[in-house]
């Protein structure tokens, strides 16, 4: 007996230890969460004004444009704006964008350059930058050389629980690096994202986009010109009956003799489906959902300019014109197959064809494919990379055949010799022959010391195209067209990729490796990993005290709810409620009302409360927290020893309402400085990814919104 009771301490003693280092491991494994959240969880803590004011802080250090060299390319970032300087053929421009790693999303403001020749990055430093931004759009200014203007784009939280849309318009000096924020007179295009801009003359035309509200992600289908010489925005009244574009985002905007072009698009519209059938195979009725939708058609935009002698201030008539489905387009269709311009057609590239089997998951293939699309033909021809003949033993040579593809760099090359002459002739003044060949001789060495010194490394040349994208960044400089980053999917994980390519649209003899750097890993949330581990943690525990009542279980169940995401946590609030709701049938009592008016003013004074949002008006706020309204109403009444039932359901809304309209009140101060700060930094309406009817996610990746 002694020994059993001996072995039977032993046994309690290593229980208790192994019990206390789990205990331990996960009062640590709780505080790293912690430590966590406070960087990074933004649902209920991080204010976006905040943020936005720590980048307007960083961003008064400043006191004048700089350019630095960078060590290394940019970091690797999506929905970005890239685009090759009108004013100088020798430089890309890459602004904004943002990074998603599974857990946190980065956005960024810097202006990139990269110089061609010397294949190097600098970063542009300037007092006055737009704020950081993704899905956004800029192009050149047309008749003005020097000149991009911007417009739009999105921002939001580190964890995406909020976000919002800029209205705000900007032009970058592309000699000085100089960033203008512009001011027109009068109205101006809503906020938006995914919207395309291009120009025409003096005209800087935009079109379509989306908007994310509190219920849903809404297409635009709106078109705007400004005016560069008179300075202001206006919005074609376009004849009701006249054919034009669907709402959309992620098309193809490029400019044209005549005004511009529009091809293809993405986006959702509402259709019914038939529901889930029953056990027997009867049909269960049918039910709204959102419709992917990618555009295959095809639009000119007609712009006629008024006449020298028509009034300052007299608008140019601008028509829609639908034109036939281009001949040969890429088949199957795709979604973020983004296109360059270059010499009166697009250059296209890559895209995303959605297979939608079921309602929890879509197949999506993805492609590496080049087009060009000849506007004047409406119709769509490959690319492919071929290798360059050798053709030494020819006359003329590979010399020959190398300065005629050459193209502008080879015919500076040719003349490099007549140029070497003339400087030394300018650099000797009037001496003799043999001091002009001497000096020559001189001009011509310090000239390959510089070139030695400035000498472009190597890059790698292959005959395949880049690994299968979508929403490549794409822009033709010098007749060579670069393919910065892009997005790909694999199962629930998404990747943007970290590299730049350069092909020759010329010769089309490889793809040069400009840089690549490997993709970094998708971040998978542990918050599933730390119920389980939770849950493992609470079954032990159970298993040790067995000699507990029932109770025990029910006490482990409570804070299991509150590790649950914010999300879930807040349906299973509205379900609880909606389902309350409905069954109250019975009307209120004046004892009820009695206390209900009791209890108003120490509920509207609760930190917990649902606060209002910059632009919200009180019906806007009253719908978006409807249920938690309705929660807190019903739970003071319980306090009260009230049955909620007591009252009718129309009595509960309008009791509800009244306290979401008391709190609107109490907060409109503090609202109207937030919104007068908000509509200074051009911001639209704040939303909340947990509010949105459309689920949950990403904002910028997934099929949801294809930019």
């Amino acid at each position: 007996m002694a020994k059993d009771k001996k072995k039977s301490n032993e046994s309690k003693k290593a229980k208790l230890a192994e019990k206390k280092m789990k205990q331990e491991k996960k009062a640590d494994k709780k505080a790293k969460t912690k430590a966590a959240k406070e960087e990074g969880d933004d649902v209920d803590d991080v204010d976006l004004d905040a943020v936005l004011e720590e980048y307007r802080k960083q961003q008064e250090q400043f006191h004048k444009i700089t350019e630095t060299v960078c060590d290394a390319p940019p970091r690797a970032r999506a929905a970005s704006c890239f685009i090759a300087n009108p004013s100088n053929s020798n430089q890309l421009l890459l602004f904004g964008g943002e990074y998603f790693n599974g857990s946190l999303a980065t956005f960024f403001n810097d202006l990139m350059v990269y110089y061609i020749d010397r294949d190097e990055w600098r970063s542009v430093t300037s007092p006055n930058t737009p704020l950081p931004r993704s899905g956004h759009a800029w192009t050149r200014g047309g008749n003005q050389s020097n000149a991009i203007y911007l417009f739009g784009g999105e921002f939001s939280s580190p964890k995406q629980g909020t976000f919002y849309h800029y209205n705000d318009f900007w032009k970058l000096d592309t000699n000085t690096k100089e960033w203008l924020r512009l001011e027109p007179k009068g109205k101006t295009p809503p906020a938006r994202s995914g919207h395309r801009m291009t120009y025409y003359k003096n005209y800087v035309i935009l079109f379509g986009g989306f908007q994310d509200t509190a219920n849903q992600t809404k297409y635009l289908g709106d078109l705007w010109i400004y005016d560069t010489v008179n300075f202001v925005w206006f919005s074609p009244a376009l004849p009701p009956a006249q054919l034009k574009p669907d709402a959309r985002s992620s098309f193809t905007l490029l400019p044209h003799d005549q005004g511009a072009v529009l091809f293809g698009g993405y986006s959702r519209v509402k259709a019914m489906v038939a529901a889930n059938k029953s056990a027997r195979g009867a049909s269960m009725g049918s039910k709204n959902v959102l419709k992917a939708v990618v555009h295959t058609d095809c639009f000119y935009l007609r712009i006629t300019p008024p006449a020298p002698e028509a009034a300052v201030g007299t608008l140019p008539v601008v028509r829609w014109e639908r034109r036939k489905k281009p001949a040969n387009t890429p088949n199957p269709t795709r979604a973020g197959a983004t296109m360059a311009f270059h010499k009166g057609r697009g250059i296209l590239f890559g895209g995303v064809h959605d297979v939608e089997e079921s309602e929890e998951g879509i197949d999506s293939e993805f492609f590496n494919q080049l087009f060009a699309w000849n506007v004047e033909r409406n119709r769509f021809f490959p690319l492919a990379l071929r290798k360059v003949r050798q053709q030494g033993g020819k006359k003329g040579g590979a010399g020959g055949e190398q300065q005629r593809v050459g193209g502008r760099r080879g015919n500076r090359q040719a003349n490099e010799e007549e140029l070497l002459r003339s400087l030394a002739a300018l650099t000797a003044g009037k001496g003799g022959e043999d001091g002009d060949e001497e000096e020559m001789v001189l001009v011509k060495k310090e000239v390959e010391e510089e070139k030695e010194e400035k000498k472009v490394r190597d890059m790698p040349i292959s005959m395949e195209m880049p690994h299968p994208r979508f929403n490549a960044h794409l822009a033709v400089q010098d007749d060579v067209l670069y393919i910065y980053g892009g997005t790909f999917e694999k199962g629930d994980r998404e990747f943007t990729f970290d590299d730049m390519y350069a092909i020759d649209l010329g010769k089309m003899d490889g793809c040069k490796e400009v840089f690549k750097r490997e993709v970094e890993d998708w971040i998978i949330l542990q918050a599933s990993d730390d119920e389980d581990d939770e849950d493992e943690d609470d079954e032990e525990d159970y298993d040790d005290e067995e000699d507990e009542d029932g109770d025990v279980e029910m006490a482990d169940e409570a804070p299991k709810k509150f590790t649950e995401s914010k999300r879930k946590k807040k349906q299973t609030t509205d379900d609880a409620s909606v389902a309350e709701t409905e069954a109250s049938t019975t009307p209120s009592t004046a004892s009820s009302e009695e206390d209900w008016e009791a209890d108003t003013t120490a509920t509207t004074v609760d930190d917990g409360l649902p606060h209002p949002r910059p632009f919200e008006s009180r019906r806007d706020f009253f719908n978006r927290t409807s249920a938690e309204w309705q929660e807190i109403l019903m739970t003071n009444l319980r306090w009260k020893n009230i049955a909620p039932e007591t009252l009718a359901i129309k009595e509960i809304k309008t009791k509800a309402f009244e306290l979401s309209e008391e709190k609107w009140w109490d907060c409109r101060e503090e609202i109207t400085v937030l919104e007068d700060e908000q509509e200074a930094a051009g911001i639209g309406e704040v939303v909340s990814l947990a509010d949105k009817g459309e689920g949950s996610g990403h904002g910028g990746g997934g099929p949801g919104r294809r930019r």
